[in-house]
């Protein structure tokens, strides 16, 4: 019997990863520029106090100003295939869809910079990570496996203690309890928000009229919660609850109620430099180390008692006390109750230990490398390229997860800028973003799946010194197919998501 499983896998609730444009956990779209043009790791403008720092000393003396908001709506889906899905008596077929659906109605930024001289003082604010909530209804696939798989040694052992205390008859496998099926039903629920400001602080300095460097620092405070549960588990007709303590009906259940919060800084390189017509520019962000230190109110029932729940029931069914105590003290029934426990403490420590109450675990930042090239033909016409590259598996996580992955996330991106006239800009990017996913790495609580993003937007000039950006841009995820052999076969998923951004902004010259 496998009932400690679901207590466990439950507490390792969804991360509710970057519900925007970048790696693992940085958002690289900070300004409504890069939703409309991808490409701007070389391109000289406010939005660079973000993407190409050292490129703002170029702008003009003065002050300038950029305020944005963007609205992401993104969904994760999960398709699972297991035989002994068959047994949910609610919905008795081998192949299940898991939906999440994370959505930030507003997700703000805000760059500043001032130029004075061959200097210039910038500042920027952004979620620069996270940035929504996700939220599944109906739980996971993998819940509803261990569910299945619960439900099929639960009879198992109801078998096993029938064939000592009735032998030849049916007292927990009958159809009035246990069962013999394997037959199940529970309700599940998981949500999880993370956000990860940003508030950066630096400075650039033009060494000559066509070479600038910048070196800054961001502050990173990093605000999670997970919050989730499993009730109602029934295996056959006998609500769980009543295995382990029938007095309470909630003894079974398990809810999560974690809040995560932790501080790390993130120092901050950059160089441009200019050559006629082209750009060059590039970016390095070190690693972020963070350690989330968690509060939380969860509840997780013990197996411990329930030998002597077992002893309740056949007392109450009529067994006397001793005859009872002598059933549970067999060295088939005790043997696997003192294995189920042993197992039981074993894995609830590990599958519920980084939402423990007062832990503090890591959740770092990786480092990233951005590079550009941007080339203007013609003074109406912009033509840039970039390449990311985030040092993901030196980013430090729960139970060293990064050492699962096969290497870095690694991204493409171009795109092209034209003045139609005086009062317009068009604009239009592409960006590839590939992860180093493997297998091992892969799991429903939690996944990125590699994408092509496209957008496409304008910058509307209202005055001399005033501009207003409007984009759009969407996210084509790829498939990815796992598989694996559980209790009742071979159990299959397939990732997806989905991944929709709406985007305004305002830059203002003083």
């Amino acid at each position: 019997m496998k009932l400690l499983k679901i207590y466990g896998v439950v507490f390792a609730m969804i991360a509710s990863q970057s519900a925007l444009a970048g790696g693992f956990l940085t958002n690289t779209n900070q300004n409504i520029a890069f939703n409309r043009h991808f490409s701007r790791e070389a391109a000289i403008g406010i939005d660079g106090v973000y993407s190409n720092p050292a490129g703002v000393a170029f702008l003009r003396d003065g002050a300038h100003l950029s305020l944005n908001v963007q609205t992401v709506f993104q969904d994760r889906i999960i398709k699972n295939e297991y035989p002994l899905f068959l047994n949910n008596v609610n919905n008795p077929t081998m192949t299940r869809e898991f939906k999440g659906k994370a959505f930030a109605p507003v997700v703000p930024s805000i760059q500043f910079a001032y130029n004075w001289k061959n200097f210039s003082f910038q500042s920027n604010f952004s979620v620069g990570g996270g940035g929504g909530k996700a939220t599944f209804d109906d739980g996971l696939g993998s819940f509803e496996r261990i569910v299945a798989e619960t439900a099929m040694g639960a009879t198992g052992l109801a078998k096993a203690i029938d064939a000592v205390a009735v032998p030849g008859g049916k007292m927990f496998s009958s159809d009035q309890n246990l069962g013999s099926t394997g037959a199940y039903s529970f309700n599940s629920y998981m949500e999880g928000r993370q956000y990860y400001y940003g508030l950066s602080l630096g400075a650039a300095y033009k060494v000559r009229p066509d070479l600038s460097v910048f070196a800054g620092v961001r502050g990173v405070y990093a605000l999670t919660n997970y919050y989730g549960y499993v009730r109602d588990i029934k295996v056959g007709n006998m609500p769980l609850y009543q295995m382990l303590d029938p007095s309470k009906t909630n003894a079974a259940d398990i809810e999560l109620n974690c809040d995560q919060s932790g501080i790390g800084f993130t120092p901050i390189l950059g160089i441009d430099y200019k050559a006629g017509r082209w750009n060059f520019a590039a970016k390095y962000e070190f690693r972020t180390k963070i350690s989330l230190k968690n509060k939380s109110v969860n509840q997780v029932p013990s197996i411990g008692n329930l030998p002597t729940n077992i002893v309740g029931v056949f007392v109450h069914a009529g067994v006397p006390l001793a005859q009872a105590q002598a059933i549970i003290s067999q060295p088939t029934v005790a043997g696997t109750m003192v294995a189920l426990k042993t197992k039981f403490d074993s894995e609830i420590g590990h599958a519920i230990g980084e939402y423990e109450d007062g832990k503090s675990v890591r959740g770092d930042v990786p480092a990233l490398l951005a590079v550009g090239v941007g080339y203007s033909p013609v003074d109406a016409l912009r033509l840039n390229v970039g390449f990311h590259y985030f040092w993901d598996k030196q980013a430090k996580g729960y139970n060293d997860k990064q050492d699962k992955l096969s290497r870095g996330t690694r991204e493409l991106n171009a795109g092209v800028e034209y003045d139609a006239n005086d009062r317009l800009t068009v604009s239009a990017g592409w960006q590839n973003t590939s992860y180093g996913l493997t297998p091992e790495y892969m799991e429903d609580k939690s996944f990125n799946v590699s994408s092509n993003s496209i957008g496409a937007g304008v910058k509307v000039h209202l005055s001399k010194k005033m501009s207003l950006n409007l984009a759009y841009f969407t996210t084509i995820y790829g498939h990815y197919k796992t598989s694996g052999v559980g209790l009742g076969g071979e159990y299959k998923a397939d990732y997806h998501r989905t991944n929709n951004v709406l985007g305004a902004g305002l830059d203002i010259d003083f």
